[in-house]
């Protein structure tokens, strides 16, 4: 897929509403061509890699389900909803049984060369089996609104009102097979939805935006909740409103409309005309006729609407604003009363997610919040982002995911992140799935999704890295993401001691917009960015009084009050910027960043490696701390490339997305355990990319610095650690 197929992925995905974001265009993503000879390979070093370590080919088989030394599904709790429906209680989701529930997953999706988002019956069992072995115990089902045969829509069809019915049989088995597993659902009803004249809207290219107000595209909205949702799975018997394992239905992705909204395809004039009809309805006539005249308009016109805000009298722009929040929550109540009373969904829904970061979101929240969840989404250096950079996020904490993430939750909701990655080829990817893992289980959220697992049509397709976001054949992430599902999921890290609360009058949420992007994320005054890193942080009203004043240590190393989480930073005018965050729960630990620059350990983890930049994360494989555990896994990563793969000049995107098989570079050195009770011996099991040993055990010395594992050769980013007493 090349700059146009991006286009017009991200083009599908966020759809340009009024101020936000329209993404733009990034690598070439072509074919895999080249077979995996590595006498074909050619090395590219450039200024992130680490001299005098080379790239060595390492690929992912997430087919390989059999044999893996490596197999966290013991996390899921099969088959999913066995406890009955997932509900909101408090701030938090739970279970049918009113135990704690933390859903760890993927966006299910299909844009990466030879992908497909709904498998064969035959491949179902296979990709079910490999999500669980990783950890994964929830699926956002993302694009099925597209035609076949991508997605459940008839695409022979002159409308997009009827399911392809093989199709939806397949995804019906596709599911079952994941119920059975323990993996729970996201049915995301609205996502790329292409319209046909036979649909009989105005546009058939309408995109998002107008289904938040427009007549007929709401009850196509409805009439597809109804076909999909009453809908009985024949594996499993139950109409999805019925399915305990259903966790989540979200009814629109990446949507919103504020003031300044524009169309060029006839729903300005509607959007107009409800405007009138709302003024008329909610201002006396003395009021209309100011309003008219700081417009410039006479008694017998239609009041226009605003064409930018920062132009406008203030009391035009709170009118309109007043309006679209109206407009806006209407559409999510009404929507989540056809959901729950017509329908009879069950479980938690979601509006849409808080996804736009460059301004602030508050108008928004004010009305996703009145539902049952919150939701955000955020993506570290997006490859559409002007100006691109490819930098590592450890030395920049408050623009971190974490930083972002934390503005959308609320005290008394739930609230999980559907979409989140370090989009390759940021050769600093191998921090973001361990930083957030750590983070969001400090925060307290409810789920992580990650942006996105694609399933391969060929059984032999080689294995690279195929686009900047298909995670499924990343060596470095794939093996992080079972690390990441031991530490949220199992909930090893503490939750803050305390939580900062946020409050807003409505006055200051419409005037937010106003503020500077420097003011991002949180757009409050004299509010931390740092506050995350330290302390809980949430939104406790919208419509309250404002934020008080907060005086916290905002120095280097950012702590969190629980102690178990470290940020690094190196003074402003250092010429090298050397981050680092370290991670020290009894179960999960690491060493994130600049590890040889900082020199710094934690209470059972130290590393003496070559390697400037890399991760290296161990966690108990048992229900015991490190210390004590005779299983553990040890992730150490640092980057990834493909065969033959090339960069622009900026390096920041591909100019050649290169070909199978992807390159890692090793973290090469010693990786040392240190302060294991009564430990005899210590061994490292090196693994291949289906979690099979490469060779045999590699046995660790006792040194004075605890036992040392020599790691490098074979080159791997995942080990099987074993502790003998």
């Amino acid at each position: 897929m090349g700059n146009q197929g991006f286009r017009r992925r991200k083009i599908c995905e966020r759809a340009a509403i009024g101020w936000m974001l329209l993404w733009g265009a990034a690598g070439s993503l072509p074919a895999q061509t080249r077979p995996d000879d590595p006498a074909i390979i050619r090395v590219v070093y450039g200024p992130f890699g680490t001299p005098g370590i080379d790239l060595k080919p390492f690929t992912i088989n997430p087919r390989e389900t059999s044999d893996s030394l490596i197999d966290v599904s013991f996390l899921l709790d099969a088959p999913a909803g066995r406890e009955g429906f997932v509900r909101a209680q408090g701030a938090h989701l739970v279970k049918g049984d009113g135990t704690p529930i933390r859903l760890w997953g993927f966006d299910l999706t299909e844009w990466s060369p030879g992908s497909m988002e709904i498998p064969p019956k035959a491949d179902a069992p296979i990709y079910a089996a490999a999500l669980a072995r990783f950890g994964v115990n929830y699926v956002r089902l993302h694009f099925l609104d597209l035609p076949s045969p991508r997605g459940m829509i008839d695409g022979k069809r002159n409308d997009s009102q009827h399911f392809d019915l093989a199709q939806l049989d397949n995804e019906d088995f596709f599911i079952s097979e994941m119920l059975k597993r323990g993996i729970y659902i996201d049915m995301n009803l609205n996502v790329g939805r292409q319209f046909k004249p036979g649909d009989g809207v105005l546009s058939p290219r309408v995109g998002k935006g107008p289904l938040l107000f427009d007549k007929r595209l709401i009850e196509l909205e409805k009439d597809y909740a109804k076909q999909l949702l009453t809908h009985v799975n024949p594996y499993t018997h139950r109409a999805y409103v019925d399915e305990p394992g259903m966790a989540i239905v979200e009814m629109v992705n990446e949507d919103a409309i504020y003031v300044g909204w524009t169309s060029t395809n006839g729903y300005n004039q509607e959007l107009t005309d409800q405007y009138n009809a709302w003024l008329k309805q909610n201002r006396t006539s003395e009021q209309l006729a100011k309003l008219r005249e700081m417009a410039g308009v006479g008694a017998d016109q239609p009041m226009p609407r605003l064409r930018g805000a920062n132009i406008a009298p203030r009391e035009q722009y709170y009118t309109e604003c007043e309006f679209f929040t109206q407009l806006e929550s209407g559409f999510f109540k009404d929507v989540q009363s056809y959901l729950t009373k017509d329908l009879g969904v069950k479980c938690p829904i979601i509006a849409t997610s808080d996804h736009a970061h460059a301004g602030s979101s508050y108008a928004l929240l004010k009305d996703t919040s009145q539902l049952d969840v919150l939701d955000g989404h955020s993506y570290w250096q997006h490859p559409s982002e002007r100006p691109v950079k490819n930098a590592p996020m450890v030395n920049d904490p408050l623009n971190s995911t974490v930083v972002e993430l934390s503005r959308t939750a609320f005290v008394d909701k739930p609230y999980t992140v559907s979409e989140m990655n370090h989009p390759f080829p940021n050769q600093y990817a191998s921090e973001g799935i361990p930083i957030l893992a750590a983070y969001a289980g400090f925060q307290g959220w409810d789920g992580i999704v990650w942006y996105s697992f694609e399933q391969k049509k060929d059984p032999n397709w080689r294995s690279y890295v195929g686009d900047a976001f298909d995670m499924s054949l990343d060596p470095v992430k794939m093996p992080q993401i079972a690390a990441g599902a031991l530490m949220f999921v199992r909930g090893d890290l503490d939750a803050a001691k305390q939580t900062m609360q946020r409050s807003y009058t409505t006055q200051q949420v419409w005037d937010s917009r106003f503020l500077p992007k420097t003011d991002r994320p949180y757009f409050t005054p004299d509010f931390p960015s740092q506050m995350p890193l330290l302390h809980g942080s949430r939104i406790k009203s919208l419509d309250g009084d404002p934020t008080a004043a907060v005086s916290e240590d905002v120095s280097s190393p950012l702590k969190s009050d629980t102690g178990q989480l470290a940020w690094y930073t190196s003074p402003a005018d250092s010429p090298n910027q050397t981050g680092l965050v370290t991670i020290d729960s009894p179960r999960s630990q690491g060493l994130i960043g600049f590890v040889k620059a900082n020199d710094k350990s934690v209470t059972n983890l130290a590393a003496d490696v070559k390697n400037d930049f890399c991760a290296i994360v161990v966690n108990s494989l048992e229900d015991r701390p490190i210390a004590s555990c005779g299983k553990m896994l040890l992730t150490a990563c640092v980057r990834v490339e493909n065969t033959d793969m090339a960069w622009d000049a900026t390096r920041t995107h591909t100019s050649r997305q290169g070909h199978s098989p992807s390159l890692i570079e090793p973290v090469t050195g010693q990786i040392i355990l240190r302060s294991l009770d009564s430990a005899t011996a210590v061994s490292a099991t090196p693994l291949d990319g289906s979690g099979k040993a490469l060779r045999d055990p590699v046995e660790a010395a006792k040194t004075m610095r605890g036992w040392e594992i020599p790691v490098g050769d074979p080159a791997t980013t995942w080990y099987l650690v074993t502790v003998s007493r």
